[in-house]
């Protein structure tokens, strides 16, 4: 875009950030915040904004990013590789990144996503995480289709996570409707067994139970935890109860 600098200046951005505190503490309803931040993000030359909240049982975002990538970005459940959502949730501090500077190491899967980001105009960019309750976290991201982005001085820290903790809390207050999510499944198979396990039943009772194999049970709840992106069979069993899964 026009307006956009080859280096973005630390006095510009803190005064960008204090801006956005104000927009979203009194913006009243969902539309206008929705409505202001394409806006926001032309301000500093960014082409996009993307605010992604990520939970176990709910990860979403509110997002001007083209239509196509937030649906492909969900589908392929890129949260659990997109180097920037793990830089973000390793370091947690704004940050700026560049699809172009990828490391040659980097894995066939990763390098095929940036590729993908890129054909959305997605290549470089601002990323603020913040830490929500219970640990987990939110991040809003300006990107630009522009292949790299320097900033004259660091990011201050204070003022970013400021604003974005500000936008967090009013996206939960409006419960905002998400513009894509991740979509949490089970097949009838893997619904029941994961019931019966959460109802304290052993893989050998359930495999009498249902007249399955021991192999094809483990073979069932294994898929379900994995749908559900937990990290036990307990875990598992708890989301898919929170979420009328089973």
């Amino acid at each position: 875009m026009n307006s956009f600098a080859s280096k973005l200046g630390e006095i510009a951005l803190k005064a960008w950030f204090q801006r956005l505190t104000d927009l979203t503490s009194i913006a009243r309803t969902e539309d206008m915040l929705k409505d202001a931040l394409p806006d926001f993000a032309a301000e500093l030359g960014f082409d996009n904004y993307a605010y992604l909240y990520i939970h176990p049982s709910r990860t979403y975002a509110v997002s001007n990013y083209p239509k196509e990538w937030q649906r492909r970005y969900f589908e392929a459940r890129y949260t659990s590789i997109d180097p920037v959502v793990r830089t973000a949730a390793t370091t947690l501090r704004a940050f700026v990144w560049s699809g172009e500077h990828r490391q040659r190491s980097e894995s066939k899967e990763i390098r095929r996503f940036y590729s993908e980001a890129g054909d959305h105009g997605i290549r470089s960019g601002i990323s603020i995480p913040v830490r929500t309750a219970r640990r987990h976290m939110s991040m809003l991201t300006l990107a630009s289709s522009r292949p790299t982005l320097t900033l004259e001085h660091d990011i201050d820290q204070i003022a970013a996570v400021t604003a974005v903790a500000f936008l967090h809390a009013k996206i939960e207050q409006h419960s905002t409707t998400p513009t894509a999510q991740l979509s949490l499944s089970l097949t009838p198979r893997q619904a029941n067994c994961l019931k019966w396990s959460a109802e304290g039943k052993s893989m050998k009772a359930i495999a009498t139970i249902e007249n399955m194999s021991f192999a094809t049970v483990n073979f069932h709840l294994n898929n379900a935890r994995k749908n559900l992106d937990a990290v036990s069979l307990a875990q598992a069993t708890a989301l898919a109860t929170k979420l009328g899964l089973i």
